[in-house]
């Protein structure tokens, strides 16, 4: 491997508190065999907002973050799942195709205010409900990490 190949499969390592950890199958990491990442790295991919309902929440909300698709891409991700974990050790599996099937948001704050983890952050994965009929069944509901720590692609 040549020393641009090696730069080119690395990320800036977190200089902040990591908020996330990617591991598994992906081709872009930063802490031996992980891609980790503090508020600053999240906040420099792509930023989306989606106005959704939820089943934990009333009415519609705002919700501001990155898509999940963005941030597989960014980490070079190949696989069929994710296993999401939450601070809580909720563990969940998802299918990486919901991901490209529909504009899944890795949340950092609703309706104007950072996520904390009393309030389900500090990221929350939101999936566009009120889109997408689909997306009102309740095996979705579970895929809604809230207080999310780590993705394991596999």
């Amino acid at each position: 491997m040549t020393t641009l190949q090696a730069i080119a499969d690395t990320l800036p390592v977190p200089e902040g508190k990591v908020l996330l950890s990617v591991s598994g199958k992906i081709g872009k990491t930063n802490v031996d065999s992980e891609a980790h990442f503090d508020r600053t790295m999240l906040e420099a991919l792509p930023r989306q907002t989606l106005h959704t309902s939820t089943v934990v929440t009333d009415g519609v909300n705002r919700f501001e973050g990155f898509l999940m698709s963005d941030l597989l891409a960014h980490v070079g991700a190949q696989g069929e799942r994710a296993e999401a974990r939450a601070l809580n050790d909720y563990v969940v599996d998802i299918p990486l195709e919901d991901f490209r099937d529909f504009e899944v948001l890795v949340a950092d704050s609703m309706d104007g205010e950072r996520l904390t983890p009393r309030d389900k952050g500090p990221l929350w994965i939101v999936y566009p409900r009120d889109d997408h009929s689909e997306l009102q069944d309740i095996r979705y509901d579970y895929r809604w990490v809230w207080q999310l720590e780590s993705l394991d692609i596999r």
